[in-house]
């Protein structure tokens, strides 16, 4: 009697990968009980990678394999095939020929979602095969927004969820100097909501708009890492660029050097800030709107990913009359949101804040906030000197780039202020010999410093695809990793709601370095920043950036590829 398909391919399972018949059952068991594909149970149990098990259904079954990423589906196959058959079977349309569609799916055992497809198209069904996460990747470029053809069918599509309609706030009365036809107006206007509209949907933090020689790619940056979203036809960039322009009460008419403005947009009864970034290129104007939700900055320091240990360090610091704490990281590590976070649980009717910032990223009530402009004299050490003349309790300076600014944040700490600022370092004991670099006297330092947070931002696994994960033993040994040898590691496999990357949300990770006065004496003597950060770590117990990421790692909350990625080991 002539074997089955999937009879073949356990068969060739068993022959050429060496599994074990046992270890076969649990995966075909594991397949009936989720009602999932044989694949997916294959590659759930370790048994199979999803590029051998490819390699392998392609010689055993004669079946054409495709690389979807090179491949350039015709859009009216959608039509043919919808999305929700698509998802619904892990299928693609691919072409189209007389009565015959071809179609890439990952499991070409799964005859019954054949046999649908036939029903539902009245077609015959032609087959390739490829990994399931390249077809998932593949289904939301073709069916989301990226293969929008033109400005006016991507309005046309919006569709009308129940976050409502976008409102732009106090905007200036302009729309008629747009460099469209009236035919073309509303759906421009359209194409830029349903920009912003997806955005907030995704929770991006950032809208880059870039011009190439034939198009305008859209991306978003969501947890920290850039996405492509969507195309604009070149023919309408600059009509899309304009209505951006006159949001952010920008000149339309200058192309030629950069511009900064700011809009605000209510959603569903929700304000959001947006600050916007013109810059001129080789096609156009490239346009980066940061996303400035407020609502984040409510959830206070519990919902930054801190510990409830480094929690109580932070609120001790924080409730001292007056002092300097510093936040230190690069770019993007979260040190402003970390700010935004200690002054709105400070934000009191008794106390008096003031900030100097470049630029106001949240305009918050009952602070008094000062946008620095170094090109008429309002520089951080101006806008600081003229602030402490205004009886303030509470001082944040955006950033200490000076020997000025750092001398007057430091005097104005000693003097009765509560001092915040922002030093781009790489651990928290360096910003203490950073500061006598400076030009600051090592006393002075010492005597104003109260506590100082060094930070960087990871990516949380996504709740909903997170699943267990085996690390090799040789990696962990390579790590040094001296936790329990039968702790669980987890990952995301990738699902729709984190868009297929694992991950979805971002928490902190620090280094508290609280200044006692022996942290004090050796920044008198001239310790430098190793011999500072060796006593924290022994005398003090304080855990490091790598510390505390690998805490995060072991309690499944991180992955490994993450906390390599931010931080390294000593």
């Amino acid at each position: 009697m002539a074997k089955t398909l999937k009879e073949r391919i356990i068969d060739a399972l068993i022959e050429l990968k060496h599994i074990k018949r046992e270890d076969l059952d649990v995966a075909l068991q594991l397949q009936k009980t989720k009602g999932i594909g044989l694949d997916a149970a294959l590659i759930e149990k370790g048994l199979i990678s999803e590029q051998e098990l490819l390699i392998l259904l392609v010689k055993e079954l004669n079946i054409p394999p495709i690389n979807l990423a090179k491949y350039k589906v015709e859009p009216h196959l959608k039509e043919i095939v919808p999305e929700r058959i698509a998802r619904q079977y892990h299928v693609l349309p691919v072409s189209e020929l007389g009565h015959t569609i071809t179609v890439a799916l990952s499991d070409p055992l799964n005859i019954f979602a054949i046999d649908d497809l036939k029903s539902i198209t009245g077609r015959d069904i032609d087959l390739t095969i490829t990994t399931d996460s390249e077809i998932m990747r593949a289904i939301d470029n073709y069916y989301g927004l990226k293969n929008q053809t033109s400005v006016a069918e991507a309005a046309k599509n919006m569709p009308d969820d129940e976050t409502g309609a976008l409102e732009v706030i106090q905007e200036t009365e302009m729309i008629t100097d747009m460099s469209t036809d009236d035919g073309e107006e509303a759906p421009i206007v359209r194409m830029v909501d349903l920009i912003i509209k997806e955005a907030l949907k995704q929770r991006s933090s950032d809208i880059h708009m870039e011009p190439t020689t034939d198009k305008m790619r859209i991306r978003y940056r969501i947890d920290g890492i850039l996405q492509d979203v969507l195309t604009v036809p070149k023919a309408n960039q600059n009509a899309v660029v304009v209505r951006i322009k006159i949001m952010s009460h920008l000149d339309i008419t200058e192309t030629r050097v950069p511009q900064d403005g700011r809009f605000k947009m209510r959603l569903a009864n929700k304000e959001v800030d947006f600050r916007v970034s013109s810059l001129p290129t080789t096609y156009g104007e490239k346009i980066v709107m940061r996303i400035l939700d407020k609502e984040s900055l409510s959830i206070g320091l519990d919902g930054l990913g801190f510990f409830q240990d480094q929690m109580e360090i932070f609120k001790e610091s924080i409730s001292k009359p007056f002092g300097m704490i510093l936040v230190t990281g690069p770019t993007g590590s979260g040190k402003s949101t970390t700010l935004y976070s200690i002054i709105n649980q400070l934000n009191t009717v008794e106390r008096n804040i003031i900030t100097i910032e470049d630029p106001v990223e949240y305009l918050i009530d009952g602070l008094t906030q000062i946008q620095s402009k170094a090109e008429i004299g309002l520089t951080f050490a101006a806008g600081l000197r003229a602030s402490l003349r205004q009886s303030p309790d509470v001082v944040m300076v955006g950033e200490i780039r000076d020997s000025e600014t750092a001398d007057i944040a430091i005097k104005a700490s000693l003097t009765g202020q509560l001092v915040f600022s922002t030093l781009h370092t790489n651990d928290a004991a360096g910003a203490l010999t950073r500061l006598v670099d400076m030009g600051i006297e090592p006393f002075l330092a010492a005597s104003s410093l109260v506590m100082v947070c060094a930070q960087r931002l990871c990516r949380r696994i996504c709740a909903k695809c997170k699943e267990p994960v085996k690390i090799p033993e040789r990696v962990l040994k390579e790590m040094k990793y001296k936790g329990d040898p039968d702790t669980v590691f987890y990952h995301g496999k990738g699902c729709a709601a984190c868009r297929n990357t694992g991950y979805k949300g971002r928490m902190g990770i620090v280094e508290l370095l609280v200044i006692d006065d022996a942290i004090r004496g050796m920044l008198i003597n001239g310790a430098s920043s190793h011999e500072i950060k060796k006593y924290a770590m022994e005398q003090n117990h304080m855990a490091t950036l790598w510390d505390d990421a690998l805490r995060k790692f072991n309690l499944g909350l991180t992955t490994l590829e993450e906390v390599l990625r931010v931080t390294s080991s000593e």
